[in-house]
């Protein structure tokens, strides 16, 4: 918040007419720490966190009746003779998480078009040591669980939680050269499109046609809507609502329609940027030249400016920068104050309860990173990928390791693999313990392994001579 704004012209500009200047200031002091701290890289990673502490104290406390009691609170919503009723949990997992999804889906959408996954060479690496991480996780749960009914928890530790990743990347400082940054980022995308897979073919009941004529209907109004070119994004929410009811009637997990809608989100600008300043210029030069008219008179002007402004970028990326500070601070953090309240007194380990525990921890800590290196290596030992340049496998172990903390997705594939009972309430705990080890160890094996400093003709000259010593 800015109490003055300095004119291109020079001129001063205060606060709205009927704000009171002292009010603007208390305010505008109030707010700075926490603008300062939204833009911190980690602020998600610890945002989260924080709300597991408070969700675990919770849960363990002598008002942990309240806590369940919260999560089954019902709420519905009515309209004329379509009525639908959930408990507030409901409305979290299977309602705000499909915001999540549709940001994820945006993002694997922007990846394809421009991003690591557009070029099949340079997407193999991150592509090879994603299916390494997704693959030997479930393999070794599996290897604990299989023919029992606890095997149907092979998906939990295959996902890569991205906030708490980052997180410790941010943590570590300049230690993480870009390229390590953007390895991780496309592994964990690839991540994602493999949980959301697993969730839709594996996690799913029955299909039903009928929910599945109405999610096409859904999906296909938005695609006539773009071809007819509606461009505003509220005229979208509609559509959507219904592709989401769908395919909660249909069977699948209804947060699959939010991934779905995000990927046929356009993924080009519409103006772009010499678009918007030519189109800018010419109205600015039309307002100035008749400056004493009526207000009335600017507004289509302003219109026109509005959506310049709103189509200098593509669809994709709008709403990826409008969403993200409303998911990673809002939306997550409710999720893990719903799901990562464990009640860790009451945890039953004996029997299956066991197989699961350790299943999930092992493949989370240990999975993670074997299966990163071990397929990525094969990958470059193949010549279907090359390490980037800068990027050693000392690093991608790192990667690996970071990998390794599951939370947020690994949480929900949870409540979809057991819904309910003492093998939810164990692998719940398995993934937290698991996460923060991992954490905990890619940042001890980042401030190992991760040179302080390092010269870009070094680290290429090192990862040359690794490249060559797989040959």
């Amino acid at each position: 918040m800015s109490v003055e704004n300095q004119s291109p012209s020079g001129n001063t500009r205060k606060g709205p007419p009927e704000s009171w200047a002292p009010a603007r200031n208390a305010v505008r002091r109030a707010i700075a720490p926490v603008e300062r701290f939204l833009h911190i890289e980690a602020a998600s990673g610890l945002v989260l966190l924080v709300t597991t502490a408070i969700a675990l104290g919770w849960a363990n406390s002598p008002w942990s009746a309240s806590y369940e009691a919260l999560w089954h609170t019902p709420l519905g919503i009515s309209l004329g003779p379509w009525s639908i009723e959930r408990d507030l949990h409901f409305w979290i997992n299977d309602g705000l998480m499909t915001v999540f999804f549709f940001v994820v889906g945006l993002e694997i959408r922007r990846e394809i078009h421009h991003g690591e996954l557009s070029d099949l060479r340079r997407a193999a690496l991150p592509l090879a040591g994603a299916l390494g991480g997704m693959a030997i996780p479930a393999a070794l749960f599996l290897s604990l669980n299989v023919g029992r009914d606890s095997q149907s928890g092979w998906g939990v530790p295959m996902a890569t939680d991205i906030a708490f990743a980052v997180g410790v990347l941010a943590l570590l400082g300049k230690r993480v050269a870009p390229a390590l940054r953007i390895l991780l980022l496309a592994l964990a995308v690839i991540d994602d499109v493999g949980a959301i897979l697993v969730i839709a073919i594996f996690y799913s009941s029955g299909i039903s046609l009928t929910g599945a004529a109405i999610a096409v209907v859904g999906l296909a109004a938005i695609v006539v809507m773009q071809r007819i070119g509606v461009r505003s994004p509220w005229a979208y929410v509609a559509p959507s609502v219904v592709a989401w009811a769908g395919a909660l009637a249909m069977g699948v997990h209804p947060t699959i329609a939010g991934v779905a809608v995000g990927l046929l989100t356009p993924v080009r600008a519409w103006y772009g940027p010499e678009g918007f300043v030519a189109d800018a210029e010419e109205r600015l030069a039309s307002v100035r030249a008749r400056l004493d008219a009526d207000e009335r008179d600017f507004l289509p002007h302003l219109d026109a400016l509005n959506r310049a402004r709103r189509e200098a970028v593509s669809p994709v990326e709008r709403l990826q920068h409008a969403f993200h500070g409303t998911v990673a601070f809002v939306i997550m953090p409710l999720f893990a104050l719903a799901n990562a309240g464990v009640r860790i007194g009451g945890a039953r380990l004996e029997g299956d309860d066991v197989r699961v525990l350790v299943g999930v921890a092992i493949g989370l800590a240990l999975g993670k990173p074997i299966g990163v290196m071990a397929f990525s290596w094969i990958a470059v030992r193949l010549r279907v990928a090359a390490l980037p340049s800068g990027v050693l496998w000392s690093h991608v172990l790192v990667v690996g390791v970071v990998a390794g903390i599951g939370f947020t997705m690994a949480l929900f594939v949870a409540q979809l693999a057991f819904r309910t009972g003492p093998l939810l309430e164990v692998s719940k705990l398995a993934i937290l313990a698991a996460s923060a080890v991992a954490g905990v160890a890619g940042l001890a094996v980042g401030r190992l392994l991760l040179p302080a400093t390092i010269s870009p003709a070094a680290a290429e000259t090192e990862s040359a001579a690794e490249q060559s010593s797989t040959q």
